[in-house]
């Protein structure tokens, strides 16, 4: 295909996503035409104390179900645990959520991983089968994620019975790059879209020198509780997609072809 043909080319996508996370949608995105331009709006690192994590790995065996919150939560964790106990017991499930976290368990050798089809977050993985009541009352639960987040999963747990441990194996903060160039970029009007993953992005990017200006570019969102934040923001043009790389790439081809697309009005 001509580049002149291809679907995105010209566009210039800017992608907020942690680094390490964004390169299959960038590679896609460049594929199909588009400048993708990186700032990451979170930046993940590992805890400074791996300890917590090398006790619960020795304990492992205490609980029924493990979940994992995020690709993260699986790189760091398992990182930190396996080397204290070879292998993962026999015996003790995996959860998560996003083809994302699927994947990265699959990467790291687990050939099943409880999660949900379609849904995508703590309300999807709570309406299946091995976390109803009878599933898991009276069952331990240890939830790996980063410092915060929600309490959702784990306080539903809890209510139909379940004992329920928090680990945090990451921690998130705020930006760490310049961000006057993609401020200027938008000013000049050369900036034709913005990608935003998470709904603890959107405030790091409303703390940002000239973030106003990208107000009125068109946000592309997976998710409605991160375009309820993103709407809250100010941003004027919100388009909801799908989850993951394809969902947001489909979304994408869908506005800029001029194609039918679902809007949460600003």
């Amino acid at each position: 295909m001509a580049v002149g043909q291809l679907p995105l080319a010209g566009r210039s996508i800017l992608i907020t996503r942690p680094a390490g996370q964004a390169d299959s949608l960038c590679a896609a995105l460049a594929a199909l035409g588009a400048e993708p331009l990186r700032f990451p709006l979170l930046t993940i690192s590992p805890v400074t104390d791996p300890a917590p994590l090398q006790a619960a790995a020795r304990r492992l065996g205490d609980f029924t179900l493990v979940f994992f919150v995020s690709p993260n939560a699986v790189h760091f964790a398992l990182d930190a645990m396996l080397p204290v106990i070879g292998a993962w017991p026999a015996g003790v499930a995996v959860a998560t959520v996003g083809k994302g976290s699927e994947a990265a368990l699959a990467a790291r050798g687990f050939t099943y991983a409880i999660a949900p089809a379609d849904g995508f977050d703590s309300e999807a993985v709570l309406a299946l089968p091995a976390f109803q009541p009878a599933a898991v009352a009276g069952r331990r639960v240890l939830i790996l994620r980063g410092d915060g987040g929600r309490d959702l999963l784990g306080d539903t747990l809890k209510a139909r019975g379940a004992l329920v441990e928090y680990l945090t194996c990451y921690h998130r903060s705020g930006p760490a790059e310049d961000f006057a160039p993609v401020v200027a970029r938008a000013r000049d009007g050369r900036l034709d879209a913005l990608i935003l993953t998470s709904s603890e992005s959107v405030g790091h990017l409303l703390a940002l020198p000239g973030a106003a200006a990208l107000r009125d570019i068109p946000v592309f969102v997976p998710h409605p509780r991160i375009a309820a934040a993103a709407r809250e923001a100010g941003f004027s043009m919100l388009i909801a997609t799908g989850a993951g790389d394809q969902g947001l790439i489909d979304g994408l081809i869908g506005h800029f072809s001029e194609r039918k697309h679902t809007t949460y009005p600003g």
